[in-house]
């Protein structure tokens, strides 16, 4: 598997350098903006240039498959989906901690006619979807390992592990991008601060293995959690420390679906338009290759609510 792995890594770095800047955003994954900010809906005026990144991101992503299945017996193909199992088992037996093990789950969304969608959760909480137009199930399966197991691939380069170098370089980033004092990154009080703190306390870990810490907080403070906690004086590194032992669970979604139900019943609609956004960012980050856990889990979280309310906001 490790010659696996080099070769695989080798094409597809060729593959982003060769056709540049746009090939390298569509594969990158998390990184201090995953924390900051979720995906932006495309503009209207971009379809050639979408359809532009479409073509590189398959090419990037054919780069890496082909990479596999020159070290496959001979037979010139390679089974993706498990290719990608044995990628994260593989890590897990040279030590790397993933909290829920080395599984990768896969799920389909129900339609009775294509094209059909299905996402992959990988070790660490990252989630890809299809992002082709696939005529079968089994076809988007596999669409969703090829992304998945190129970020996965991606994601073994120095740069993605998260070091001294590279928390200075977040910080850095965030503070200029909210124009903030230098001595905030210094202070567990503020946002700035509880995000190094956040990284300092994952030293080590790759991006894709801190995302489902990263898509718990940008949950909180979707939801409106944080702002509550500070109203209760709570301060941002005893809530980083809190929820960095907390699993992103059924548990943690019901609590947020409550809160939705809460807001609903007091402004009739919120639900609807809320899950309406939340459905179009994520077709938006499912087609252009990106992590999607955040949007997904804002989704599942809005359709619980709606599960659970009578009549549904939903319903005609």
């Amino acid at each position: 598997m490790s010659s696996r792995m080099h070769s695989a890594r080798n094409s597809a770095a060729a593959a982003a350098a060769a056709h540049g800047a746009a090939s390298a955003n569509s594969a990158k994954v998390g990184g201090a903006a995953a924390v900051l900010g979720g995906p932006r809906p495309p503009s209207a005026t971009s379809g050639v240039h979408d359809q532009r990144a479409k073509t590189i991101l398959k090419e990037a992503v054919d780069a890496v498959v082909n990479s596999f299945a020159k070290h496959t017996q001979g037979y010139g193909r390679v089974n993706v989906v498990e290719a990608l199992q044995e990628f994260w088992q593989m890590k897990a037996q040279r030590g790397t901690e993933l909290r829920n093990g080395a599984l990768v789950i896969y799920e389909s969304v129900p339609s009775s006619a294509p094209p059909y969608v299905c996402y992959v959760t990988l070790p660490g909480g990252s989630c890809f979807g299809s992002f082709q137009n696939c005529p079968t199930k089994a076809e988007a399966r596999r669409s969703a390992a090829k992304i998945a197991l190129m970020n996965s691939v991606f994601n073994e380069h120095p740069s993605r592990r998260i070091s001294d170098e590279f928390i200075e370089k977040a910080v850095t980033d965030a503070r200029a991008q909210f124009k903030g004092d230098p001595g905030e990154a210094d202070s567990p009080s503020t946002g700035i601060g509880a995000f190094r703190f956040m990284l300092e306390t994952n030293k080590g870990r790759t991006m894709l293995e801190f995302q489902e810490l990263m898509t718990v907080f940008q949950l909180l403070h979707w939801n409106g959690s944080l702002k509550a906690m500070r109203e209760r004086q709570c301060s941002r590194q005893e809530v980083v420390a809190h929820y960095s032992h907390r699993a992103l669970d059924d548990d943690m979604r019901s609590q947020m679906a409550l809160d939705w139900i809460a807001r609903e019943q007091e402004n009739t609609g919120v639900i609807a338009r809320e899950l309406g956004q939340s459905e179009r960012e994520l077709e938006a980050a499912r087609l252009a290759g990106r992590e999607l856990r955040f949007p997904k889990e804002k989704k599942d979280i809005l359709m619980l609510a709606c599960s659970q309310l009578s009549p549904s906001p939903l319903d005609p």
